[in-house]
């Protein structure tokens, strides 16, 4: 049987949220804020993710921890080549360009991650990704060694998102 409040603790936290944003305790307000959530719970229901398997999750949680760190580490490094790119002195000439990349990731949480990594980075876009042909295309603003980003996204990235969620 299926509960009529999927979300209990998200329910009422935005219900608080209601009240706190309108600044009262009104018994109009209440209702409104406890519907607004009512309706927000079951949107979010309709949108939560598959469950993920629960097998070696301290493996896996190892290999999420060191993504995150080079992640990090990746970001700051495309902050300060972008900074050096646009603040430089003498405008070098740059080559911005588009770079196709066949991967293998099929999980489409692990897809979305991997958005999110390429677009959290200075510097890199995720252009496009064909499921058909599973060529991802990435715009990059300084492409200088097509080799170097295609080994980044696959050894640093997808192999490690394969071993966290497939």
């Amino acid at each position: 049987m299926r509960r009529w409040l999927p979300f209990p603790w998200l329910w009422l936290s935005l219900t608080a949220l209601w009240l706190l944003l309108n600044q009262t305790m009104s018994v109009g307000h209440l209702l409104l804020g406890a519907l607004f959530a009512f309706v927000i719970c079951h949107g979010y229901r309709l949108l939560e993710a598959p469950r993920a398997t629960r097998r070696g999750p301290w493996r896996r949680a190892a290999v999420a921890v060191r993504l995150l760190a080079d992640v990090a580490i990746d970001i700051v490094r495309s902050n300060a080549a972008v900074a050096r790119i646009v603040l430089g002195p003498g405008a070098r000439a740059r080559t911005a360009g588009f770079l196709d990349i066949p991967i293998e990731l099929r999980d489409p949480l692990a897809l979305a991650t991997l958005a999110c990594i390429v677009t959290a980075t200075p510097g890199t876009s995720w252009a496009r990704y064909d499921a058909e042909g599973s060529i991802l295309t990435l715009h990059i603003l300084d492409l200088i060694d097509e080799a170097a980003w295609i080994r980044i996204v696959k050894d640093r990235y997808e192999a490690r998102l394969r071993k966290i969620f497939e």
